[in-house]
């Protein structure tokens, strides 16, 4: 086996001598254990192509209107569609609290921007008055400087927040003009208590005039601060300056979707970053209003509890890590025939060797793109290898299982059963679950315009599913069912507005794309106590499978000529802006505005769903080549002037032959139906190792 020279000294230096593990036995047993497993990892990726071959083929050989039976059958004769377990029982143990019992937001964070990881494992606490104050919660403009009036209504808001989810004893926290704890019992203006005296948790400072009060709700904390002093606190009666809540109980730091890593050097920084969050070393310094601040991980929070013992809470989420998945490989280390390694098992290994410093019983994994339970499998054995290889406890690696692709969801009981003692996760995720869809069914016929996508049957079904058959596993107490993403960053009165339909629909977490976010959707696991409502949902199966594979085929005759070109500009102008920083400046997650100019905040997942909604247009004949062509040009123009300023930008309307990341748009659209379910990190990976070689010649 071949290690290059600069991962070889990383993991020999900064590594295994933390683990107290000798070099020579640790590299002849990773051998082993790529001897083991990338013949299986290539086997699996061999029957991807397999299935989507007859996929192909069957399509073709009955065009038109899909007869569902025909269909399934076909499909369980071709071992897509595999039976269901009569019963699946997980049995994990071990998992840390905010995981297996409480609910709460989940941020995903870039591990290669060290500012945003910090702040995404910071983000365990947040300023209420700071979100509400900074975002369109709120509505209005805001002054210069503090805006008093705002800051009224920020704090109007809030109490109305206080009064429903910590309410006093007959009376509103409006009418409150001091705070005290007398006899372990929170007393408001001498004489008032909780309606729930059990809802207080802990104060800091003086019982009589607290410098805080800590609260409980569903499990949540949320904290009264208080400080005359403060500009908000002096206009307050009692002195109250924030409410701080509780916010992302958890943060996935990823390795995948969200970065750009494309060889050694950007594996390196990625795995370093990691080693930093989890030995505390981790540390980014910045200007900010012409003063230079360093951020670091936060500490615990110390309170005194009501009945005068210490009480200490964490002041970060707890992390899990999103590796890359099956299909990718590294030249990092090539075995012994020369052939690269799975870049998901180098980062199995050394992820978990990075994770070592923090010391947890626990580490968690998160998987994605995984096709089927035999997938999962090969990941749960792969996590055993490496326990055995590092010397770790049996089960010591969870796994967080993203079902995210199609036959992953049609088989999504018999999965969970292969990874039941060691499952901590099962998420939905709408856009590569729908480029899935679309690559999946290419053959069958036009699917329907992007936008109509989510009001499909399948997208129901694979929603409620997840929850349903995840709680028939039993995951609630175990592990958490998660729901995507908000990507408008921007629109956080409309995520306050409709994000809170992901805790009513049984989900203990959904994806957040800030610290901002994840208290402003802190408010929603407050609101609805998520473990009572999945109690009402279990025992039910909402949808069916043949639902699930409905296809999502449009009806091209209701498409005007307008109607093809909004929905070619749209995809055209996502799939560049997205890319271009991809590829050019080495952006995996970004805010890219879409052709309305809103700000989204984009991953790989985004352009996957756009290059395979053109490519099947393209191949059915709804939109011609001359037409993507036209659009790529025009759309060139849009997104050069939305990044018009930003730094390292090199735009592609003035050349657009010589610009990488517009050659790289066009290969992801005219090459998309090619692509391996039509996933865009072949062309990506290659693409950026041209820019960078462009960057800097040899």
């Amino acid at each position: 086996m071949q290690v290059d020279p600069r991962l070889r000294a990383f993991v020999e230096q900064e590594l295994l001598p933390p683990a107290g593990l000798d070099a020579a036995r640790f590299w002849a047993g990773f051998e082993e254990l790529v001897d083991e497993i990338m013949p299986r990892n290539r086997t699996l990726l061999a029957e991807r192509d397999r299935l989507q071959r007859e996929i192909d083929e069957w399509h073709r050989a009955h065009p038109g209107a899909v007869d569902q039976d025909a269909y399934l059958a076909f499909l369980e004769g071709i071992g897509y569609l595999l039976p269901e377990p009569v019963s699946v029982a997980v049995t994990t143990t071990g998992a840390d609290p905010e995981i297996a019992v409480l609910a709460g937001p989940q941020l995903v964070v870039p591990v290669t921007n060290a500012r945003y990881a910090l702040n995404a494992v910071n983000a365990r606490w947040g300023s209420l008055y700071d979100a509400l104050y900074g975002t369109d919660v709120i509505p209005g403009p805001r002054g210069a400087g503090y805006d008093l009036a705002r800051g009224a209504l920020v704090v109007e808001y809030a109490r109305g927040l206080l009064d429903e989810f910590v309410p006093l004893r007959g009376a509103s926290h409006g009418d409150a003009a001091a705070y005290a704890v007398v006899e372990g019992a929170l007393v408001v203006n001498g004489a008032v208590g909780l309606a729930d005296p059990d809802q207080l948790r802990g104060y800091r400072g003086d019982p009589a005039a607290p410098d805080s009060v800590l609260l409980r709700q569903n499990g949540l904390h949320l904290e009264l601060r208080f400080d005359r002093a403060s500009v908000v606190g002096a206009a307050h009666p009692a002195g109250l300056s924030d409410v701080v809540l509780e916010s992302a109980l958890t943060t996935i730091v990823d390795f995948e979707d969200s970065v750009a890593c494309v060889d050694v050097d950007d594996k390196l920084h990625a795995y370093r970053n990691w080693l930093g969050l989890n030995n505390g070393t981790l540390e980014d310094s910045f200007q900010k209003g012409g003063r230079t601040v360093t951020r670091r991980l936060a500490p615990d929070l110390d309170f005194v509890a009501p009945d005068g013992t210490s009480l200490t809470l964490p002041g970060r989420a707890v992390m899990l890590v999103r590796t890359v998945g099956h299909l990718m490989t590294t030249d990092a280390v090539l075995d012994r025939d020369g052939t690269e390694i799975g870049e998901g098992v180098l980062d199995a290994v050394v992820t978990t060797l990075a994770a070592l410093p923090a010391g947890a019983a626990s580490i968690y994994i998160v998987k994605p793109k995984m096709h089927g339970p035999d997938e999962v499998r090969l990941t749960v054995d792969l996590f055993a290898r490496v326990e055995q290889l590092l010397g770790l406890p049996a089960l010591t690696l969870k796994l967080g299982l993203m079902d995210e692709e199609r036959r992953m969801s049609a088989n999504l009981a018999l999965a969970i059963a292969e990874a039941s003692d060691r499952l901590v996760f099962i998420n939905t995720g709408f856009l590569d679950r729908s480029g899935d869809e679309i690559h999946t069914s290419l053959e069958a016929g036009p699917v329907v315009r992007k936008h109509d996508m989510r009001s499909q049957t399948w997208i129901r079904a694979y929603e409620e599913q997840n929850v349903d058959i995840g709680l028939a596993a039993g995951l609630a107490g175990r592990a958490q069912i998660g729901k995507g993403m908000w990507a408008m960053t921007e629109l956080m009165a409309d995520m306050v507005e409709q994000k809170v339909g992901q805790p009513l629909a049984g989900a203990s977490t959904g994806w957040v794309p800030s610290p901002t976010g994840a208290t402003l959707h802190a408010i929603h696991y407050h609101r609805v106590d998520v473990a009572a409502r999945q109690r009402e949902l279990a025992g039910h199966r909402r949808s069916t499978r043949a639902e699930l594979l409905e296809l999502p085929l449009g009806d091209p005759a209701a498409w005007s000529d307008a109607d093809r070109r909004e929905e070619l500009d749209n995809n055209v102008q996502s799939l560049l802006g997205y890319v271009v920083r991809w590829v050019e400046l080495g952006v995996g997650c970004s805010k890219v505005p879409d052709i309305h100019d809103v700000a989204l905040m984009e991953d790989r997942a985004t352009l996957r769903i756009s290059s395979q909604h053109l490519a099947n247009w393209l191949r059915h004949g709804i939109v011609s080549e001359q037409q993507v062509r036209e659009s790529l040009a025009r759309m060139a123009v849009v997104v050069d002037a939305q990044n018009a300023g930003e730094p390292g930008y090199r735009p592609m309307a003035p050349d657009r032959e010589s610009s990488i990341g517009f050659r790289s748009a066009v290969e992801l659209v005219f090459e998309g139906a090619g692509q391996p379910n039509g996933y865009t990190e072949p062309i990506l990976h290659r693409r950026r190792r041209e820019a960078k070689l462009k960057e800097t010649p040899s």
